[in-house]
């Protein structure tokens, strides 16, 4: 019999399992998206997931995010092929995995985040993985600059600051010529209202929102907008009636947006 891995986390770095368990269970389920790699991992974990299995709202908010970070990132893959991407933060993310066409791809988060994905997710080759905080200067790990960029920034501004925010966007202008950064969003409001059950015991708490993409851009003096998405449409993928609501304002703006900025 396997021996299954034991993992102890706290706060955000926590964080990560929640998500790839989502993944895991949405795959070998409903099938809305297909993450077999995802699987893999939670079938060789020893974790409590009992919150994660109550918390819908967090699940389908992963399965959204997922498919639309997927079709973005595929689509500036054939624009684009050969070329660069960053995950920051990227946790226990299988993007790499599920991609074609990247000429390297990084892998970056906390040093005790990536000792983990290092024991469960070992990469080499084209895959690299970088052990710092997303606030310090890890453009220097980066080989490439000359290369078009794509840096995809999933599941962590709502846990920062402005400031913290505004530093990462100077980090990748600072290393990148040509950079386009897919960061997801939380709206304000819901950052000081939602709280998702699955992340109460980690003590991980939101802490920043912003109100659309033309509101972050003007935060970015390097950036600009080049276009939104909120996680109604992926959410249309696997919830129909959401072809539906996700056509009204109101709940396009409250929910999550995948905001799609390029380097000036």
């Amino acid at each position: 019999m396997q021996t299954k891995e034991t993992i102890t986390l706290s706060g955000v770095p926590e964080t990560m399992l929640q998500t790839v368990y989502a993944r895991a269970k949405e795959s070998s389920g409903r099938g809305a998206i297909r993450d077999r790699k995802a699987e893999e991992t939670i079938g060789g974990l020893q974790y409590d997931f009992s919150l994660a299995d109550r918390d819908k709202a967090m699940h389908s908010g992963v399965i959204a995010r997922t498919i639309v970070l997927d079709r973005l990132t595929g689509a500036w893959l054939q624009e684009h092929p050969g070329g660069t991407v960053v995950n920051v933060a990227c946790g226990l993310d299988t993007r790499c995995y599920r991609m074609e066409g990247y000429g390297r791809w990084y892998n970056l988060d906390l040093p005790e985040t990536i000792a983990v994905r290092q024991r469960l997710l070992p990469e080499n080759g084209a895959i690299s993985q970088i052990a710092m905080s997303a606030m310090d200067d890890w453009g220097g790990c980066i080989a490439e600059q000359d290369s078009p960029a794509l840096v995809i920034i999933e599941g962590l501004t709502m846990y920062l600051t402005e400031a913290d925010v505004q530093r990462i966007f100077s980090v990748i202008a600072g290393r990148f010529r040509s950079a386009t950064v897919l960061a997801e969003t939380m709206n304000p409001m819901v950052v000081k209202r939602f709280r998702e059950k699955s992340i109460e015991g980690s003590h991980a708490k939101f802490t920043w929102g912003v109100k659309n993409g033309a509101a972050l851009a003007a935060l970015l003096p390097d950036f600009r907008l080049r276009e939104e998405h909120s996680l109604t449409e992926g959410m249309a993928e696997f919830l129909p009636v959401y072809k539906l609501l996700g056509k009204i304002p109101a709940i396009r703006n409250i929910s999550n947006k995948i905001i799609v900025l390029e380097r000036k």
